[in-house]
């Protein structure tokens, strides 16, 4: 059984910093490394958005708020994908996603999520 879970979410002051983790298990080493995995949020009465995807190569698509903000990485031997969020504002508050879709399926696995809240 798929389980994605996040973790590094909390308070921070406006311009801060934070490093969301979330660590897949369940799947097989092959299968994740050829798999895109993405970061989401979502406040309240809105819809999930799309904060970043990366891919099996690496390369990262980024929603444009994140005007160069944010940097998603992973790791194929630990099976985790990391959010590095500088520079937050409170429009950033959320709570964060992680996303996995085996590359053989249309199937979405999604984490619980890690909230995030900017405020002085």
């Amino acid at each position: 059984q798929v389980q994605l879970v996040e973790s590094g979410g909390g308070l921070v002051q406006p311009g801060g910093s934070l490093r969301l983790s979330c660590k897949v298990s369940g799947t097989i080493l092959s299968v994740f490394n050829s798999s895109p995995m993405g970061w989401y949020r979502q406040n309240p009465g809105k819809e999930r958005e799309l904060v970043g995807i990366i891919n099996d190569r690496g390369t990262v698509t980024y929603a444009d708020f994140e005007k160069g903000r944010f940097a998603v990485s992973r790791d194929n031997a630990k099976r985790t994908i990391d959010l590095r969020m500088n520079n937050l504002e409170p429009d950033d508050t959320a709570l964060y996603y992680c996303n996995f879709r085996p590359y053989y399926s249309d199937q979405d696995y999604w984490g619980r999520g890690t909230q995030v809240t900017v405020s002085s």
